[in-house]
């Protein structure tokens, strides 16, 4: 049996009627725009809000808020990844989404127009060739730290005006000892299982590193 939008509810109590409404949207959007381009596996459709929504939204638990007004980037966001979901949680927030597949970008903003989000803007762009400046960059395993690093080390407004410097908040999952290593980056590992009760949790991380 897999969760439906409840599984948010539960995790966020306080969203508002509309948030609720935008995430109980994504139950019928996912599965009609993944038919027509594919940006999650078939099988996994039916375990979106747990692999994908409530995934996304483990960078939330961590950071627990953002200012109004904090600009996000997600790198390699492919159906909205975890940008739409943190994007319906935080309406205050502006979020750039981006990739090179041009048609997931289609996806996302086709998604972000039917749920109404304003605060979201998506490009076919890769992040190395962006010139905008943003407080923090989110990514969901795109790639290796040490690979995705280089792309998005200019990226970063030099003030900041959150509980956390700015900096990447990276959702990723396994050992990530070498990886971090290899990247030499002074990364932090937060379990999501310190967040979530759910098994799927229990190897994965919000790696956040301060830039």
């Amino acid at each position: 049996m897999n969760p439906t939008v409840d599984i948010i509810y539960q995790y966020f109590p306080n969203l508002t009627e509309v948030q609720k409404t935008q995430f109980a949207q994504l139950a019928e959007l996912y599965p009609f725009w993944n038919n027509q381009i594919n940006v999650i596996s078939r099988k996994d459709v039916e375990s979106l809000y747990l692999h994908h929504v409530l995934h996304s939204l483990g960078i939330a638990k961590y950071v627990m808020t953002f200012a109004p007004g904090t600009r996000i980037l997600d790198v390699g966001t492919g159906g909205g990844f975890p940008g739409i979901p943190l994007a319906i949680l935080f309406p205050e927030v502006k979020f750039h989404l981006v990739d090179s597949i041009g048609k997931k970008i289609k996806v996302v903003r086709e998604v972000a127009s039917a749920l109404g989000l304003e605060n979201v803007e998506a490009d076919h762009i890769r992040a190395e060739q962006l010139d905008d400046k943003y407080d923090f960059v989110v990514s969901r395993a795109v790639t290796r730290l040490a690979d995705f690093a280089p792309w998005i080390r200019n990226k970063f407004l030099k003030q900041d005006k959150n509980g956390i410097p700015n900096g990447i908040l990276y959702l990723k999952g396994g050992d990530l000892k070498e990886e971090i290593k290899e990247s030499r980056l002074k990364a932090e590992l937060h379990p999501l299982s310190d967040y979530f009760k759910e098994d799927f949790f229990e190897t994965k991380y919000v790696v956040y590193v301060p830039m």
